[in-house]
């Protein structure tokens, strides 16, 4: 706890509100508080498993809000992430033995494609095309999710605009696909945060920290449909996501 600094663990708790705002209303939280946990002093490994103790947080404040607005299938959720977790289980195991050097070049290279994905908006573009949910894709949303499984396990940072996309695509609307989104998140995020733990990748004084954030974050977009406070967050986050970018390049 002594090695870091007030102005740190400041810094970090308001990270955390910032990635849970982001998270629920659409994504890209982790991109900003998974390099901040390395900036602080967390080795990079044990940084992406502590990143999971405030994301499985935020997803439980956000399912308890999502699960009193109708729109949330349990069935279609729970159909999700069993090859989400199975993905998940495959990822984390591959991130505990990752070297820790190249993790901080394949985050800084997720980062930059996250920005770019941000840029060309898929999901506005193919949403709008969209009227009615396909069930002849439900089998290609399913290995959709064990890949975006592996990834989520593997790195977390940018899920839910992979998420997006892909439910997007099986042509569930973006308030459907944004419930799911937060669900499986969640469901998958349980074993993953295990796996980390169990090889003593996790940092729990400040994950607890960095999810009172993360919490604080979620209960306050959850209910919000008003979307001109989030798209001048997403435009101070695409920023910091360049900055920290260039930075974890250069390290």
């Amino acid at each position: 706890m002594s090695s870091f600094e007030w102005w740190q663990l400041l810094l970090l708790t308001g990270a955390g509100f910032i990635s849970g705002f982001l998270n629920i209303l659409a994504g890209g939280g982790s991109l900003l508080t998974l390099p901040m946990l390395i900036f602080i002093g967390l080795p990079p490994i044990e940084a992406n498993g502590t990143n999971r103790i405030g994301v499985a947080v935020q997803n439980i404040i956000g399912v308890r809000s999502f699960s009193k607005s109708g729109v949330l299938s349990w069935r279609l959720a729970i159909m999700c992430s069993l090859p989400a977790i199975v993905g998940a289980c495959i990822g984390a195991y591959l991130a505990v033995d990752i070297d820790p050097a190249m993790f901080r070049q394949i985050l800084a290279a997720v980062m930059i494609l996250m920005v770019i994905v941000t840029a060309i908006d898929p999901v506005k573009r193919y949403g709008a095309k969209l009227t009615a949910p396909n069930p002849k894709a439900n089998w290609l949303m399913l290995l959709g999710f064990f890949f975006i499984g592996i990834y989520g396990g593997f790195i977390q940072a940018g899920i839910g605009f992979l998420i997006l996309i892909v439910t997007t695509l099986a042509g569930l609307d973006l308030v459907r696909g944004n419930v799911l989104k937060v669900v499986v998140i969640l469901i998958f995020t349980i074993p993953a945060v295990v796996i980390f733990a169990w090889h003593g990748q996790v940092n729990w004084y400040i994950g607890v920290l960095l999810a009172c954030g993360n919490a604080a974050g979620a209960a306050v977009a959850a209910p919000m449909a008003v979307k001109k406070g989030h798209a001048w967050i997403r435009r101070v986050v695409t920023l910091a996501i360049i900055l920290c970018a260039l930075k974890l390049f250069l390290w």
